[in-house]
């Protein structure tokens, strides 16, 4: 029987379509997972988190009674939206560990398990296990000045040192990157920097540098600055040793993917490896009339994939791409087309199932996305069709693969560009044509002269090849910072509301995943939640959740600090939530609009049809009563990192220390009086930890 014929009036067309994309509905498994798992981050107590597993199962209950595919497409969907959902929330709860309550400065000994080198800034990054004291976090994050560092420190070394902790900082303003969120998921009970150096108590247990970081060190020591720097990213994944201003220039320039090793890198790797095995082994007949050589050098070509991946960190992008090169050896193996949608699909599963947190993260959401708009582009017939081989010339066939390239650069820049904004409030714009040169000079220029330098490394004769790396990677710095400085390069948006952001997801996956003419309904949502971001209300005034610092929006777009010493994470922070480079940021008292003393700043600032008087405190010294009493009167608003008297009552918000202790850091915009705060009220567990403090001593001496 027909669909027609099997199901009422109502459900006929839904049937139809269904049946017509039944190819693609096993590609929403993922999206539904990742859904439960996004549902779990958005909404703030477990009742909110329960209600929703509940309404799911309900779904997936009607999808139970409800006949076709239809039915079975609730039950899956609501099923797999429970199930992201309940486990995330089991995977917060499984990695729970005690936080530092209070700041504190201490000396103890720990193991080290973990130890990366940053040589552009200075500093070795150690995460430290504490050894019999539980009065600290189980592990801990410190970073420790290079000239500190004792020589042979690696992994399973047990040390000694004295460092001023503190617990995993929320984020400075609402909208900036939440480390006590990340520091979580990691078991990262407190981060600090050690006040000195550090002592090695033993190295027995250590197992030496490892592989890892003697290649780092290999490298940069054949390469040195920014350009030993990328070439370490390109082989082991440490960015440590690349300069924040080149690092700035490559994300400027739409370049950074190529710094952190994921699909391209992986697929350089499994590809040359295939390539190569299955060249020399067929230089043997009999051994080609007798063995399946594909199947040999898939092998081969898998062991070279989860080498690689372990050797670079096997972090979540490198696993992603570990397990995409997996699948496809094990399709061609099969004889099956390899690289497809659904391949992706299940790579998405796989990191979600393992690591659900990673949802929320951006590298799993720019690799991802990147990945797919590439497949669900070149799987469209005409596309399909355009690059597809045929009979001609070999300038028309050049010219070919280019607009291909350009087009699948183009598409994966529109596809990144929305995450870049929710997550980091800006977005390059030339990073297609940039990538265009990019992606071809590293690719098929410098990962294989690099890997034949540290070939002939083992002979002593690498220098050559060396040379050439570091005249390719020296052009590929040009590149990027002629890209990131040219004229409207790098797009703004210092507020995105993650509701707004949801709807642009689903409407790009809406439109990527189906292949019917239903796919173009995706372009509600998509073109909603690009409106709603684009409205929303930009901040006037930003203010630290110490409230020492504070940033105002100038009437010619501008920022002006209260104070010029803020450190270069917090100017980051102010700068991309009011969506100006950080060259914008000027000092208020600088500012004609502003009256400055040594301690106390009133600016008057013009905003929504009328004037917003601005008063701040500027350093903790005493302010004479009546001074401050008629100041906070005759202020609409008041931010001060001291607690204020009663009297002090402006005409309409005060945030001294109390208030911001509750609300954490404030974004304010005066148009209609909007205000965001950190602290939301929400339950997550990394917001009300179980937590440990050492005991208070006088004076403290070194182990």
């Amino acid at each position: 029987m027909g669909v027609a014929n099997r199901f009422p009036k109502g459900q006929r067309g839904v049937e139809a379509w269904l049946e017509a994309e039944r190819g693609q509905i096993i590609l929403w498994l993922p999206v539904a997972f990742g859904a439960g798992i996004a549902a779990w981050f958005a909404m703030q107590s477990p009742a909110q988190w329960i209600g929703f597993m509940c309404t799911a199962l309900a779904i997936a209950a009607a999808g139970m009674i409800a006949a076709g595919r239809a039915g079975r497409v609730l039950l899956v969907a609501g099923l797999a939206s429970a199930l992201g959902c309940g486990m995330v929330w089991l995977r917060a709860e499984a990695v729970s560990a005690p936080v530092l309550a209070r700041p504190v400065a201490v000396s103890f000994d720990a193991t080290v398990r973990q130890a990366d080198a940053f040589a552009a800034r200075g500093v070795t990054r150690l995460v430290l296990e504490p050894i019999g004291r539980a009065d600290l976090p189980p592990r801990l994050r410190v970073n420790v000045d290079m000239a500190g560092v004792p020589e042979g420190l690696a992994p399973g070394a047990r040390v000694a040192l004295r460092a001023r902790l503190v617990p995993p900082p929320p984020p400075s303003v609402p909208g900036t990157y939440d480390f006590r969120r990340v520091a979580w998921f990691n078991q990262i009970g407190a981060t600090g920097k050690a006040l000195g150096s550090v002592k090695m108590l033993s190295s027995e247990a250590s197992r030496g540098p490892g592989l890892r970081a003697r290649l780092s060190a290999h490298i940069q020591s054949r390469l040195s600055g920014s350009a030993g720097g990328i070439a370490t990213a390109l082989v082991t994944g440490d960015e440590g040793a690349i300069d924040e201003v080149d690092g700035e220039a490559m994300r400027r320039a739409g370049l950074a993917h190529l710094l952190s090793v994921s699909g391209l890198h992986v697929t350089a790797v499994t590809g040359a490896t295939m390539l190569i095995v299955l060249r020399v082994l067929a230089l043997s007949p009999s051994l080609a009339l007798r063995v399946r050589l594909p199947l040999v050098a898939a092998g081969a070509a898998a062991l070279a994939a989860i080498g690689y991946t372990w050797l670079t960190g096997a972090q979540v992008p490198t696993i992603r791409s570990c397990v995409a090169a997996l699948l496809v050896l094990a399709a061609l193996s099969l004889g099956r087309e390899a690289v497809t949608l659904r391949l992706v699909a299940a790579g998405a599963m796989v990191v979600l199932a393992l690591w659900p947190e990673a949802l929320a993260g951006a590298s799993f959401q720019l690799s991802f996305a990147a990945v797919a708009a590439i497949v669900a582009l070149h799987e469209n017939v005409r596309v399909r069709r355009w690059c597809e081989r045929r009979e001609e010339g070999r300038l028309r066939r050049t010219g070919r693969s280019l607009v291909a390239l350009l087009l699948t650069g183009f598409v994966v820049e529109l596809a990144l560009m929305p995450i870049g904004l929710f997550h980091f409030h800006k977005a390059g714009l030339y990073g297609a044509f940039a990538n265009l040169v990019a992606i071809p000079l590293t690719t098929f220029v410098v990962m294989p002269l690099e890997a034949l330098a540290l070939l002939l490394d083992c002979v002593g004769l690498g220098w050559p090849a060396w040379w050439l790396v570091g005249r390719a990677l020296a052009l590929l710095l040009v590149l990027a910072h002629v890209v990131a400085n040219a004229p409207g390069s790098v797009a703004a948006l210092p507020v995105m509301p993650g509701a707004a952001f949801g709807l642009i997801v689903f409407g790009g996956l809406w439109i990527a995943l189906w292949r019917t003419p239903m796919r173009v309904a995706g372009t509600v949502p998509l073109v909603a939640g690009l409106a709603w971001a684009t409205l929303s209300p930009v901040p006037d005034l930003l203010v630290t959740g110490d409230g020492r610092h504070l940033a105002i929006r100038m009437p010619d777009g501008s920022f002006a600090l209260l104070r010029d010493g803020a450190k270069a994470f917090t100017r980051t922070a102010l700068s991309e939530m009011g969506g100006v480079e950080e060259g914008a940021l000027t000092l208020l008292a600088q500012r004609p609009e502003a009256r400055c003393s040594a301690d106390l700043c009133v600016a008057d600032i013009a905003a929504d049809a009328r004037r917003w008087r601005i008063a701040a405190t500027r350093s903790g010294y005493a302010i004479a009563w009546g001074e401050l009493v008629a100041t906070c009167a005759a202020s609409d608003l008041v931010v001060s990192e001291r607690r204020l008297p009663r009297a002090c009552r402006p005409r309409w918000l005060l945030l001294d220390r109390t208030a911001l202790n509750e609300s954490g850091g404030v974004a304010i915009a005066f148009a209609g009086r909007s205000i965001r705060s950190v602290e939301t009220g929400a339950r997550h567990p990394w917001l009300h930890p179980r937590t440990v403090q050492p005991p208070f001593k006088a004076v403290e001496t070194h182990p």
